[in-house]
Parts: C-alpha cells; structure tokens; sequence
C-alpha cells in the first residue's frame, strides 16, 4: 500500500512541477516586453525632439512614466533585469537632463529686454547647452549601448528557444 500511493504521488507531482514551469513567462516574453517600453521612450525622444518648453516638459514627464514602467515590469530572469535597472537610470537622466533645459527654456521666456535679462538669457542657453550635451552623450549613448545588448541578448535567447 505504501508503495503504490509514492508511485502515484511522484508522477502527479512531476506534472504539477512542468506545469508550473511551462506557464512561468519565458524569456523571449520578457525580451519583448522590456523592448517594448524602451521603444515607447525612445519613440518619444524622437518625435518630440527640438520642440518647445512646455512640450519638453511634457517630455520629461512622459519619460518619468516610461522609467515607472520599466521598473514595474517584474521581470524574473537576472540578466534581464540588469538591463532593466540600466534602462530605469537611463531614461530617468534623459528625462531629468530635458526637465532642466526645459526649465532653463521657461526662464529665457521671462527675462526682461535689460541688461540683466540679457544676462540670465545667456545663463539659461549654457544650462540648456550643458544639460543636453549632458544628457546626449551619456544617458543617450548608453541607452543605445544598451538596446544593442539588449537585442543581442534576446536574440540568442530565441534561437535557444
């Protein structure tokens, strides 16, 4: 009797095992849909770029939600959420580096036609300078670094698959 209820027990449990196993998101599923948000935030950067303040505002914001959504995405597989952390960081530099040349924009808007106003003028175009430089050459180059490991990486793991 002890015998038999073990060799019913050790099936049904290897089945419930594969089942669980086989209805856990794969890889692939998580590849796509980080690379999905980072496209949304990269599409934003793309169609908003070089526009006016309050739309580099709205900017900003929008890529604080992207980075809300990068990281709410509870991906499960290690090297996949490394990319997510960078990604996070990435677009939350970009979107805090347009927030503050937006803000320095707004200011240029508001100074008086003086020698003072033309004095903080000059002040706000080297922080918008200084801030998308900033913003260009790091978060950006990295966030392009990144989508190429990132491809890289999901394009091994669904030929593996």
């Amino acid at each position: 009797m002890l015998f038999s209820r073990y060799s019913v027990i050790a099936p049904v449990s290897l089945s419930i095992a594969l089942l669980i196993t086989s209805c856990s998101e794969s890889k692939v599923s998580q590849c796509q849909r980080l690379m999905t948000v980072v496209n949304q935030g990269t599409s934003l950067i793309d169609i908003k770029k070089g526009q006016q303040v309050s739309t580099s505002s709205q900017l900003s914001k929008d890529l604080k939600k992207v980075t809300k959504s990068i990281q709410e995405l509870n991906l499960k597989d290690p090297k996949l959420q490394e990319f997510e952390t960078k990604f996070s960081k990435s677009f939350d530099h970009l979107s805090e580096a347009i927030a503050k040349a937006s803000q320095a924009l707004a200011d240029t808007k508001k100074a008086e036609a003086s020698s003072d106003g033309r004095a903080k003028i000059e002040k706000a175009r080297k922080e918008i300078d200084s801030a998308l430089t900033t913003a260009a050459k790091t978060a950006g180059k990295e966030s392009d670094a990144l989508g190429v490991q990132l491809n890289k990486y999901c394009s091994q793991e669904s030929t593996k698959n």
